[in-house]
């Protein structure tokens, strides 16, 4: 009996996946697919608590862009792409796509998850990925471990700078992003 086995790229790969799992986010971190299921009520709370705090601080004005899920390509291999849950860009990130829906890092100011079930890929993998991409700053909403945490100073493959947040504390968005805000953590980790 002969076998026929049919090779397909990465980008193939990941594009039938996503057509297979409605709803899940599918994304190529360092030349591996990655799904993830939608998310729950508080964290798409969350993301929506975090889109009218920057624009009560005036993200707007400042020539920003405040977006759900939008891709952002990656310099980590030929085909890598991420979705972060949040995204804080420049106005003009729309002059830069790359490819699939997919934005050069360079007009990402923040990018920010919410932890759900592959929370190790959100503290580990996208730590580098996003470090290497160059993203000035990296808000990670620890929901598993009950903390935030904030990267800032990207250098290579990691941050300068990490900082540890704990309920009743609140978040200072590093000034790279381009708007003065502090985020209250018991809200980032309970949704509004």
């Amino acid at each position: 009996m002969a076998v026929t086995v049919h090779e397909t790229s990465l980008t193939e790969a990941a594009d039938r996946l996503w057509e297979e799992l409605p709803g899940h986010r599918v994304e190529i971190l360092n030349g591996s697919i990655v799904a993830t299921p939608p998310p729950d009520g508080s964290h798409r709370n969350t993301l929506s608590w975090v889109t009218v705090e920057l624009h009560k601080a005036g993200a707007r004005e400042a020539g920003l862009r405040y977006l759900q899920g939008i891709g952002l390509w990656l310099p980590t291999g030929p085909d890598d792409y991420a979705v972060p849950d949040f995204s804080v860009v420049d106005e003009d990130y729309r002059d830069e796509l790359v490819e699939k829906n997919c934005y050069a890092p360079h007009v990402f100011r923040l990018v920010m998850e919410v932890t759900s079930s592959n929370w190790g890929n959100d503290l580990v993998t996208k730590v580098e990925t996003y470090a290497r991409a160059g993203i000035p700053a990296y808000l990670v909403v620890d929901r598993k471990h009950d903390e935030v945490l904030m990267y800032s100073g990207p250098h290579g493959d990691e941050y300068g700078t990490r900082s540890c947040y704990k309920r009743g504390q609140a978040v200072p968005v590093p000034a790279s992003v381009g708007v003065t805000l502090d985020l209250s953590v018991d809200t980032l980790l309970d949704g509004d």
